[in-house]
């Protein structure tokens, strides 16, 4: 792992995979830069790209602060971009893109912008997504040592994955690592809620932007993913039919082919067919 130090001194760890563009992921919460190794993606997406995939703070490898705010992380993102001496693509996913989004407004070395079902704007996602009632209940399960029921509940209820998507995660190498980031989860889920989305903000925005929305995903994700696009000048939508929230993990050829379709035809990037991961 490689470090970058961020706006108020936090070490910003990741790793670096693949050759050509630089192409920085941005992980979600309940994980680290490790969960792009799900269905090979990371690996795939290193045939085409220089793969920068960080630890957000709190995650991995990367240090963390006694004060949290979405600024900051913001700035973390903007650390990694801004070491790469090239016009970067990004690439984040659920509250990874929301760090994405807030980024894209304090770096001019962005290529592309890919955002994978942004939290965001509040007035949409908060009436379906923020339950206090729940964030309460996992503190006390923190404070009283069973983290791993804190994060089954917020996996079972807040995320609202099926009983075999739990499964399959609770039996996956990672678990373990997810348990212990779960105490953080309470503090980035009343995030969103501070970002205050201020669409004149893009006005003057020319990063090509793609986003990204599961055709079964969350109630709020289309709806937001078109205010979204009338934010962005230079963005457009596409909809993986049938999938939900994590498409990277249950359509990954699809997924990739996505990525780097549009950044071919965004950028004039050229690739070589070097992957077979359909």
């Amino acid at each position: 792992m490689e470090t970058v130090t961020s706006s108020d001194g936090t070490p910003i760890a990741y790793e670096r995979t693949g050759s050509g563009p630089p192409l920085v992921l941005v992980h979600a919460t309940t994980s680290d830069h490790t969960r792009w190794e799900l269905a090979d993606v990371r690996p795939t997406l290193a045939q085409y790209f220089t793969v920068y995939a960080m630890d957000r703070r709190g995650y991995g490898e990367s240090g963390d602060a006694e004060r949290y705010s979405l600024e900051r992380e913001f700035d973390d993102v903007v650390a990694v971009v801004d070491s790469i001496d090239e016009p970067v693509n990004l690439l984040g996913h659920s509250q990874g893109a929301l760090c994405a989004l807030g980024a894209s407004l304090r770096t001019a070395n962005l290529s592309t912008l890919i955002l994978y079902e942004a939290p965001t704007p509040w007035g949409v996602v908060g009436p379906y997504l923020y339950a206090e009632d729940l964030l309460a209940e996992m503190e006390a399960l923190i404070a009283a040592g069973d983290v791993e029921q804190a994060l089954v509940l917020y996996l079972a209820e807040y995320v609202e994955l099926k009983p075999e998507e739990l499964e399959s995660l609770r039996e996956a190498p990672s678990w373990p690592d997810r348990v212990e980031m779960a105490r953080i989860i309470p503090r980035e889920e009343r995030a969103p809620a501070e970002f205050e989305f201020d669409s004149t903000q893009f006005a003057e925005m020319t990063t090509p932007t793609l986003l990204l929305v599961g055709g079964e995903s969350f109630e709020w994700a289309d709806e937001a993913a078109k205010i979204l696009a009338d934010a962005l000048p230079n963005s457009r939508v596409v909809t993986f039919e049938g999938q939900g929230h994590v498409a990277m993990n249950t359509v990954p050829g699809i997924f990739v082919d996505t990525v780097v379709s549009f950044v071919q035809e965004s950028s004039g990037a050229v690739f070589d067919e070097r992957a077979d991961h359909r």
